[in-house]
């Protein structure tokens, strides 16, 4: 069997080579194409529910095991042979998928059987599936003329190629710039780890000492624009940082509008407004508009606290500086905020670092889980086999192989039961062969009853020599947010693949996730892993206390930037027509005027970099919105755990079996309702943040 389509639970990463990828897809493609071509030929009055919608979620199994794996490498382990295979294979994989609800005899048998009078007997879920599979056929084009169903596909195949073109850019110009400093007088301010990383970084590139070498990578740049002291290394480092994806060889400008116009003309043919209303249909924003009101709300209510924000840290820095107020650079912001955060508060992101070794933050997390949720998570050796030089060996058959040394990889069972739940993999660290940001991805979903395979992937701060990975606490956070959306895959339980796990409304997919970023914050649950790697001690009683002051600093300004980002996604796929063609940075000006901080100098469009948007057909574009969407959901939600108990098993088991174990099996405004007895209340979010 070919290694990217075997059915392993535990897929053989050394035998994912480039020279394996296209027999398999090949194969696997055939198979696909096969087991449709029988769904749609079958007698209409014969078909039936389970020869045909379930048929369907089948058809595909090993193509999609396939291609999900080879996206998986391509995210983690890239390299030209397997970029070349992937790209040769696209157009091909976009082409059938784009046909499934291009074909009219399948999609005669689908609305046979959904009509028929046997469907009205089936569960509530598997009326569900009906109806989430005719919605996604009709968004697809199934009921058009001939000839526009055929624009359809060569739109779909379009963006596929377009937007990796775009990915690949974004992660070609981010490994393209490096700044290697020689005098340490440069780095004043830096912290030490930020200084050991650096040299740590240098050394692995062969640099003779003392060499510090920064890349763009997050947790290579974060603790520049932070601490150092020196402006003009900041300034290369911010412009470097916002010239990604705006520079030849690696320009994305006319991608973009690409994109844009495709994604648009699509919307044109099935009959919607703009491409956000085509996204947001059965999400629960509904339409744009409806989207772009809710940034807009948030924002009237927050616009003149972000303006205090930015006059406070404009009158921090004259008066720290001698020199009359004005609008910061760039480059300064977060240097300024830092410093008056720590003058404000007496408190430093690295005085927290020690307290959160990413092995203990991992296993706080695990209990915290297992208490609260029913679970219990337990990790796994393994082998990693570089297939250029080692082959399998006999006694590491049974151990799950990992595509990289670094990697771990766990399971999680069912405390009552003792069930196999589900398995998954963690990579926490940056190296050029990785697109950057962190994500959740599910590798395999078991029918019911069976185990789950996913995985959860970061650029934290790595260790340095002896030195364990010493995380920020916005690091901790982030695992905790992607352990949420893992627990949301690997506890699903619902009888229907494509309506089980994530696959929900992407308004709602980050409730899992965001939900878990609150025990972060709580001391109860902060004992449970925030342990001083050297002695162990809980973080002390006095810099809790800063740090839960410090909590909601220039907290308009962070809720500014998110906003700022939902605002520019809407605007471009709301009113693509009024932009199309103009200058990027002019038009991003132009919508963000009110979402900025004044500021003498303006950088390219974020467009230009902005992979959430640009580097898949869909992936987040008309939905960015949805992280503050989902935010007020998580900050009403977790307020039960906070009046019934934090680590109350009662209350974390009906947030398991009301959302996290329910996927896409009932709409989602059922879902939260189950769990919380009402509809959200909004206001919760701004009392969090110290913004009512």
């Amino acid at each position: 069997m070919h290694p990217f389509i075997a059915p392993d639970f535990q897929p053989r990463w050394s035998a994912c080579t480039a020279d394996s990828i296209e027999p398999a897809i090949r194969h696997s493609l055939a198979e696909a194409n096969d087991a449709v071509e029988k769904i749609a030929a079958q007698n209409l009055v014969e078909a039936t529910y389970e020869s045909s919608f379930l048929a369907l979620e089948n058809a595909t199994e090993s193509l999609s095991r396939g291609w999900g794996r080879l996206h998986h490498l391509d995210s983690v382990s890239d390299n030209p042979a397997q970029r070349e295979e992937l790209n040769k294979l696209l157009p091909d994989v976009t082409d059938f998928y784009s046909s499934l609800s291009l074909n009219p005899r399948l999609f005669a048998v689908l609305n046979t059987v959904a009509e028929s009078a046997a469907a009205k007997s089936l569960t509530p879920i598997q009326r569900r599936h009906i109806e989430e599979t005719l919605a996604d056929f009709r968004n697809s084009g199934a009921d058009l003329p001939d000839d526009k169903k055929a624009r359809i596909a060569a739109i779909d195949s379009e963006l596929s190629s377009i937007t990796k073109k775009y990915s690949e850019n974004v992660l070609d110009a981010t490994n393209a710039w490096e700044i290697v400093i020689t005098d340490e007088s440069k780095l004043a301010g830096l912290p030490e780890s930020a200084l050991a990383s650096a040299a740590a970084n240098a050394r692995a590139k062969g640099i003779e000492a003392p060499a510090w070498r920064f890349t763009l990578h997050q947790p290579s740049t974060a603790p520049v624009m932070q601490h150092a002291h020196d402006a003009a290394l900041r300034k290369t480092v911010w412009q470097a940082s916002v010239a990604v994806g705006g520079q030849a060889p690696f320009d994305n400008s006319d991608l973009v509008w690409e994109i844009l116009r495709l994604r648009q003309e699509k919307a044109d043919i099935l009959g919607h407004g703009s491409f956000a209303d085509l996204t947001l249909q059965r999400r629960m924003a509904r339409d744009g508009e409806t989207a772009l009101a809710f940034v807009e709300g948030i924002h009237g209510r927050i616009h003149a606290s972000f303006m205090a924000d930015c006059q406070q840290l404009s009158e921090y820095k004259a008066e720290k500086t001698g020199t009359a107020p004005e609008p910061l650079e760039p480059w300064e912001m977060s240097y300024w905020a830092e410093r008056r955060r720590k003058e404000q508060y007496d408190i430093d992101d690295e005085d927290l670092r020690p307290y959160f070794p990413v092995n203990s933050v991992m296993e706080g997390m695990f209990g915290i889980a297992t208490k609260i949720f029913g679970i219990a998570i337990t990790q796994r050796e393994t082998v990693f086999l570089d297939p250029n030089i080692q082959s399998p060996i006999s006694n590491t058959q049974s151990l799950p192989e990992t595509w990289h040394p670094e990697v771990t990889f766990y399971e999680i069972q069912d405390s009552s039961t003792g069930n196999h739940l589900g398995s998954f993999y963690a990579d926490w660290h940056p190296r050029e062969s990785k697109r950057g940001g962190a994500w959740m991805n599910s590798l395999h979903t078991g029918e019911l009853g069976e185990p789950h395979l996913g995985l959860i992937i970061g650029n934290m701060s790595p260790p340095v020599g002896d030195t364990p990975a010493l995380l920020t606490h916005r690091e901790v956070e982030t695992i905790f947010h992607e352990f949420g959306h893992l627990l949301h895959g690997l506890l699903s339980h619902v009888p229907v693949k494509s309506l089980a796990g994530t696959n929900v409304a992407w308004d709602f997919v980050e409730l899992p996730s965001q939900i878990m970023e609150n025990f972060c914050w709580e001391r109860e649950t902060l004992n449970l892993f925030a342990r001083h790697h050297i002695s162990g001690e809980p973080i002390p009683d006095e810099l809790f206390r800063k740090m839960v002051a410090a909590k909601n600093y220039m907290s308009a300004t962070v809720f500014m930037r998110q906003l700022a980002l939902g605002k520019l996604d809407l605007e471009l796929h709301i009113h693509t027509a009024k932009y199309l063609g103009r200058d990027l940075a002019e038009i991003d000006r132009e919508i963000l005027a009110a979402y900025r901080a004044p500021s003498k100098t303006q950088g390219p469009s974020m467009a230009l970099r902005f992979n959430h948007l640009f580097s898949s057909p869909t992936g987040y574009a008309a939905g960015y919105y949805s992280y503050k969407w989902a935010e007020v959901l998580d900050a009403d939600a977790f307020t039960r755990f906070q009046r019934e108990g934090i680590l109350n098993p009662e209350t974390g088991m009906a947030f398991r079996e009301h959302i996290l174990s329910k996927g896409n099996s009932a709409p989602p405004e059922v879902l939260y309702e189950n769990f919380m007895s009402r509809p959200a209340d909004p206001s919760a979010l701004l009392s969090r943040a110290g913004l009512a």
